[in-house]
């Protein structure tokens, strides 16, 4: 795999299927906040790309690889006392899992948040289930600052929240 064959881009009215098609799976669903709706719909997609294209400065990315849609990516500016941080979160289709794209498509968006918001801190909570996002942040050198225990009821279940964090 070669850089080049990751991007982040803004997101087009023709990535709906696209996005319908990776997004609508559980094993996407089950390591997100339940406001990502499952089953998800084409609808959805709409909604969800309408809200992307309508953020100023843009902030939520769909990350392209090999010239395919593979999932996306945001920076979430938070607002108060919190005003110089930004929440991360992303996901990369089934199909597209175990190729590096979750860590370059990171460290992508990092930079880009660094150099044109104002922020000075990235931060996120992963569920202590998803290893694979644990993974990525840490080749990220994101820190994990703490474990919310049984912060998190999803799916029937409840589970840890881990919170990671990287600062400028």
């Amino acid at each position: 795999m070669t850089e080049k064959q990751i991007k982040l881009r803004p997101f087009a009215d023709t990535d709906a299927e696209s996005i319908f098609e990776l997004a609508n799976n559980k094993n996407i669903w089950i390591n997100l906040r339940d406001g990502f709706p499952h089953p998800y719909t084409l609808a959805d997609a709409r909604k969800y790309i309408a809200y992307c294209l309508s953020l100023n400065p843009p902030t939520c990315f769909a990350i392209e690889y090999g010239g395919e849609l593979a999932g996306s990516i945001g920076l979430f500016p938070q607002s108060d006392v919190y005003s110089k941080s930004a929440e991360i979160g992303y996901w990369i289709g089934e199909p597209f899992w175990n190729k590096g794209i979750a860590s370059r498509a990171v460290d992508m968006i990092v930079e880009y948040g660094f150099l044109n918001l104002d922020i000075i801190r990235i931060h996120t909570g992963v569920f202590s289930y998803n290893i694979a996002s644990q993974k990525v942040l840490e080749k990220c050198r994101f820190v994990k600052e703490a474990v919310f225990k049984n912060a998190i009821w999803k799916d029937g279940r409840i589970c840890d929240e881990i919170r990671y964090a990287r600062l400028k």
